[in-house]
């Protein structure tokens, strides 16, 4: 054997996953464009296997059941809005790394304090009462996201955990509530709430029955725009965020801004709940949140907490979710065929999530 050839060296690559240090935002939007693109096209495959039918025509059935006539329109937009509005009130609590997973319970609170005014406070004039609903549903979610504040910022508990269980205990409140109001059908919530009067329903504006809900939401986005990016506290929620010991040493009372931040995160929730309550169902369920809590961490997350990025896949989502139910619908399936579609959505758009922030880098390495 030729001793020359004894030390021979062959060049090898490997590849592992390295995190971005940076990536522009229009390459991060088109990350996220093929991902939708991906999306649509493997629910595409799911929808022909389901129906036979063409995937244009389904498609089609799609649009016309989130926007074909006024009435899917403006359906399409209450949700849409409503989304937005709870995906902006998960954002200080972001922003300071304090995960709020109970935006479902804080929703829930909100709508029963909506529930209770609107049926004992029906002889009070309707601008007090409204008022009343706005504000007491703010307190009674600021109360519900106060505990688990004050815990995390003193014993230092983890506020995933205890948020996610507050939402149990929120919904038997409301099933309890809503045998102690049952209505005599005995169905499984209250019914329309003063059907008849109207009292403390959300006012009809220029033609439209949900004005008010969209003036709510805007003004309370673009308020939390303002605070998070030009006021001290927004300042202070941001350096907590990136850190903690910074953050003290800096002199900034970390306990005080968790657990202040906190409650703007909850209130704003609450106010989802008689957003939904007062201004779109007029009455209360186990399902009145419907889930929107934990689609809103997707929708906050993966627009960065940009209000405009939010409103973008808040629009995508409540598209095509309001979409599918048409389809289900038109085609005689299952009524969870809408959350088929929906799951693939949604793991499309939390996949291209990794691509954003990681990349595949390929390393030469030698071996003997």
């Amino acid at each position: 054997m030729n001793e020359k050839a004894v030390n021979i060296k062959k060049e090898k690559y490997i590849r592992h996953i390295v995190k971005r240090d940076v990536i522009s935002k229009k390459k991060a939007w088109f990350i996220r464009l093929i991902a939708v693109v991906l999306s649509l096209l493997v629910s595409a495959v799911v929808i022909v296997g389901i129906t036979k039918e063409n995937p244009l025509s389904v498609y089609g059935g799609i649009i016309n059941g989130a926007v074909g006539t006024n009435h899917r329109l403006w359906t399409t937009v209450r949700e849409i809005v409503v989304l937005l509005l709870i995906a902006v009130g998960l954002v200080p609590a972001f922003k300071m790394r304090f995960w709020n997973l109970g935006a479902e319970g804080q929703i829930l609170i909100g709508a029963v304090a909506s529930a209770a005014l609107m049926i004992y406070g029906k002889s009070i004039p309707a601008p007090l009462l409204l008022t009343l609903i706005i504000v007491c549903s703010m307190l009674a979610g600021m109360l519900w996201g106060l505990l688990p504040g004050i815990f995390k910022a003193i014993y230092n508990t983890n506020e995933s955990l205890f948020t996610l269980m507050l939402n149990y205990v929120a919904m038997q409140i409301v099933t309890f509530c809503i045998v102690f109001w049952e209505n005599p059908s005995g169905s499984n919530s209250v019914g329309i709430i003063n059907a008849a009067t109207r009292a403390g329903w959300f006012p009809r504006a220029f033609g439209n029955e949900y004005f008010m809900n969209i003036v709510i939401v805007v003004v309370i986005t673009v308020a939390i725009s303002v605070y998070m990016r030009y006021s001290k506290q927004g300042y202070e929620i941001a350096v907590v965020g990136e850190s903690q010991n910074t953050a003290r040493y800096a002199g900034i009372d970390v306990k005080k801004v968790m657990i202040r931040t906190m409650m703007i995160s909850s209130a704003i929730c609450g106010l989802a709940g008689a957003v939904i309550v007062s201004g779109a169902s007029h009455t209360i369920s186990t399902s009145t949140a419907g889930g929107r809590g934990f689609t809103a961490i997707i929708v906050a997350w993966m627009a960065n907490m940009n209000p405009l990025g939010m409103l973008l896949v808040s629009t995508f989502l409540v598209f095509m979710q309001q979409g599918s139910i048409q389809i289900a619908s038109q085609y005689g399936l299952n009524e969870n065929a809408s959350d088929i579609i929906t799951g693939i959505l949604i793991f499309f758009l939390i996949g291209c999530e990794f691509f954003i922030h990681y990349r595949i880098e390929k390393t030469k390495m030698e071996e003997m």
